[in-house]
């Protein structure tokens, strides 16, 4: 996964926290401040001298989670065979080359016993076959998970048995044969506050328990806008061999489990993640169940208004979410809902950067009726939704960018030259055969672009030779005339910049911003 300043996430194999609100004593005295500044009561102390009492007592209920993997791994063909440098280096005889080889491996995480009798809670990806595998890395090798160990502080070992997991949450639920077992409760994560001391307690590096302790540095953060990505951010240190480890606050309840870290290196750099103890216990009580965790489902791609697109369509800033695509039969279809629709308000919710109609959907229960607050062409309107179902996380359409196989038109003469076009753009009309050509649906009507000026806004959103612009503002073009016509029209309108929808091979595509010259 991809983020700004070329941050990386690492999947935690472990990892915990905790916090305390800090209030002020009664009968304080708060400081006597001019007019217009803000006046602040004098705290309290809000953390102890010391943790030891309180991890005494915690500590022996976070265990260390191991598994056993088989993996194949498909090497590549000797590039030297049936040369005389495959003699030289050993690799004659060898047949083709490239034939799989299996290999035991192991991963390493954390994890949290819930009951006397044994469950314990874990990350997904700590227990999952080729856990902590960079997402969309090639499938070069395949892995079954063998056996799970559970390993608790006293260095006593069980084998553990899976009851449930739920990918789309990135939790599971293991059971151990035990009695009369150490074990921790879920506390109440709603109550936690910015600033609010935390502790964490897992196995990062497979050193064994480890604690370390920090502050609540932000709550609903939403660092890759997933149906139920809510964390809690903390600065408490977190290392891959934490994750599925508990988050305590200081009463000693679990408020989030860690499972995700912001890094350029892998380490910790003081930015944590943890699941809340609000989203995860709902989970697990359903594994608890024997059930499988359902979600409920619109069937549409959306993008955030960011303030490019705000600007462009004249919407008011993180307030609402754009649909960029509708999915045939689904819920949307049938609610009505169209491309371009931005919707602000879900069941009487307000669509926010901090709380997502993918989040808010996913949270209605399949079957629900659901009103939904939508902008279109300027005017408010409102729907009523049945929710769907949202299928598995591994059946979810994933879409990937499709190459310019080289067969567009050049730009000659007789197109607009970049210079001369408001957008830095130089399109010509997508036929049939370009569609095919290009791998898009053969249905779809608009301009391709032929070619972008480098200095243009457009190619430094991403825009490339074989895009397919279907519309401009909302507004269908299907020639340069059309694109040139609808950019004069915003920019008579006062606006800067115009809202393009296109698309490219595979169904990749969306809203773009693009500033005019």
């Amino acid at each position: 996964m991809r983020y700004a300043y070329a941050l990386t996430a690492a999947l935690l194999l472990g990892g915990t926290a905790a916090s305390i609100a800090i209030q002020p004593p009664a009968g304080a005295q708060t400081a006597q401040n001019e007019p217009g500044t803000i006046a602040a009561a004098a705290p309290r102390p809000g953390a102890p001298m010391s943790f030891a009492d309180m991890v005494a007592k915690l500590q022996p209920a976070v265990v260390n989670i191991s598994t056993t993997q088989r993996v194949t791994v498909n090497q590549q063909a000797n590039p030297f065979q049936g040369t005389p440098f495959g003699e030289l280096f050993g690799f004659g005889g060898q047949g083709g080359g490239g034939a799989p080889v299996t290999r035991q491996a192991q991963s390493l995480g954390s994890g949290f016993l819930i009951s006397a009798d044994g469950y314990v809670v874990t990350n997904n990806h700590v227990v999952s076959a080729g856990g902590g595998q960079t997402p969309g890395s090639r499938p070069t090798n395949s892995a079954v998970v063998e056996s799970i160990t559970v390993t608790l502080p006293d260095r006593r070992e069980f084998k553990a048995r899976l009851i449930g997991r739920d990918p789309a949450s990135d939790l599971a639920l293991l059971k151990i044969d035990g009695a009369n077992l150490p074990f921790v409760r879920f506390g109440d994560s709603t109550a936690t506050r910015v600033g609010d001391w935390v502790v964490a307690i897992g196995n990062p590096f497979g050193l064994g328990s480890t604690v370390t302790a920090g502050i609540v540095s932000a709550v609903h953060r939403v660092p890759q806008g997933g149906a139920r990505d809510r964390f809690i951010q903390t600065d408490a240190s977190i290392n891959q061999g934490n994750s599925g480890g508990p988050m305590f606050d200081l009463n000693g309840n679990v408020i989030g489990i860690n499972s995700q870290i912001f890094s350029p290196t892998g380490g910790n750099v003081g930015i944590g993640f943890a699941i809340p103890a609000e989203e995860a216990k709902p989970v697990i009580d359903t594994l608890l169940k024997g059930r499988s965790v359902q979600r409920g489902y619109l069937g549409v791609g959306i993008q955030p208004v960011t303030s490019d697109l705000a600007g462009a369509l004249g919407l008011a800033l993180n307030r609402g979410e754009i649909i960029s695509r509708v999915e045939p039969g689904q819920a949307a279809e049938k609610a009505g809902l169209r491309q371009g629709d931005v919707v602000v308000s879900v069941a009487g919710k307000e669509v926010t950067p901090d709380q997502t109609l993918s989040y808010l959907v996913a949270n209605q229960a399949p079957g629900t009726r659901v009103p939904l607050e939508v902008i279109r062409d300027g005017r408010r309107i409102n729907l009523t939704a049945t929710v769907g179902t949202r299928p598995p996380e591994d059946q979810l359409a994933q879409f990937s960018e499709g190459d310019d196989d080289g067969d567009l038109p050049q730009g000659d003469g007789n197109q607009t030259a970049p210079a001369s076009n408001p957008l830095g753009i130089q399109v010509t009309p997508l036929t049939p055969q370009i569609a095919r050509n290009l791998g898009v649906d053969p249905a779809t009507r608009g301009v391709v672009i032929v070619s972008a000026d480098p200095s243009s806004d457009a190619a430094a959103k991403g825009l490339r030779r074989g895009d397919v612009i279907v519309s401009v503002n909302g507004t269908a073009v299907t020639s340069a005339a059309a694109l040139n016509q609808a950019a004069a029209a915003a920019k008579a309108a006062g606006r800067d910049s115009v809202a393009l929808y296109f698309t490219r091979s595979r169904g990749v595509g969306g809203y773009v911003a693009v500033r005019l010259r």
